[in-house]
């Protein structure tokens, strides 16, 4: 049924019980596991970084860092059961990004995961999980993770 997943991580507790469900998944249908980091380039794009001589020391450096890592602890948990993995690190808006990547590496599932926040909070800031189910046409798999403010 699934032959490639897509994981979209930013590497929260949010993603991580994400990406225990891909990975699952992954495993029982034997299918590849694609993990996706996206950058997000409003972050440094709005930062001027001054202080910063070399480009290298600037967050967008410091962000991509952070993805390697989320992205190696993905492969080291799908490996571990047996799931192969593509990982990638990529630069834009995360929601088109994760949904642009899915249609290039033709995904049968985008596995994305969401804490659960106040109606509120999502009224004024969105979330990059509902942007991706707006924006795609794959099927999808949201896994919530409930805020400390939910129990």
């Amino acid at each position: 049924m699934y032959d490639r997943i897509l994981l979209a991580t930013d590497g929260t507790v949010a993603s991580e019980n994400a990406e225990t469900h891909a990975i699952d998944l992954a495993a029982e249908h034997d299918a590849e596991l694609h993990a996706l980091y996206v950058v997000d380039e409003s972050v440094y794009s709005a930062y001027s970084g001054d202080e910063y001589v070399d480009e290298a020391e600037g967050p967008e450096h410091g962000l991509e860092e952070q993805g390697r890592e989320a992205l190696a602890e993905v492969r080291t948990a799908a490996e571990s059961v047996g799931v192969d993995v593509v990982e990638a690190v990529e630069h834009g808006d995360p929601a088109e990004v994760t949904v642009a990547y899915a249609e290039k590496a033709d995904v049968d599932l985008i596995v994305l995961g969401t804490k659960r926040r106040p109606a509120e909070y999502r009224a004024l800031l969105g979330s990059t999980t509902d942007r991706v189910l707006r924006l795609t046409e794959r099927p999808a798999i949201v896994v919530k993770t409930e805020t400390s403010a939910d129990r």
